[in-house]
């Protein structure tokens, strides 16, 4: 092993982290300078879109879309369910429409599933409860 390899692996390790940052476009923020509240919400959106992604809802079709993938979208959803139950609190008033968000993607998994899992078992459902 030379000097030049761990200097190019930690280079290429920082073009990856470039890329992957570049890909998503994200502006960079003073954390912060960010209320909780704000980081809860925004985390939240980003695991709705991505769930609602994953189970093809941004198509006509949902059951024809290259993005569906009900295995990604059950972990996604479970996260947004324990991110949603465990800061309920601190959701004020919008607290309502993001569990109906919730329930909205919940009800789309079951409804996308070949084999829909039993009331309580779906994704999300042992933080949530059963949805119907």
């Amino acid at each position: 092993m030379t000097s030049d390899q761990p200097a190019a692996a930690e280079q290429g390790r920082e073009n990856l982290l470039e890329d992957h940052v570049d890909a998503r476009e994200v502006d960079v923020v003073d954390l912060a300078d960010v209320s909780a509240q704000e980081v809860i919400f925004r985390s939240i959106v980003v695991l709705m879109s991505a769930g609602a992604e994953k189970l093809g809802l941004s198509e006509d079709d949902p059951s024809s879309s290259s993005h569906l993938d009900l295995d990604e979208a059950r972990k996604l959803i479970t996260a947004l369910a324990g991110l949603v139950v465990a800061s309920s609190e601190y959701l004020g008033p919008q607290a309502s429409v993001v569990r109906d968000g919730l329930q909205g993607l919940q009800r789309a998994f079951r409804e996308a599933s070949a084999f829909p899992d039993e009331p309580g078992q779906g994704p999300g459902e042992k933080y949530t409860g059963p949805v119907y």
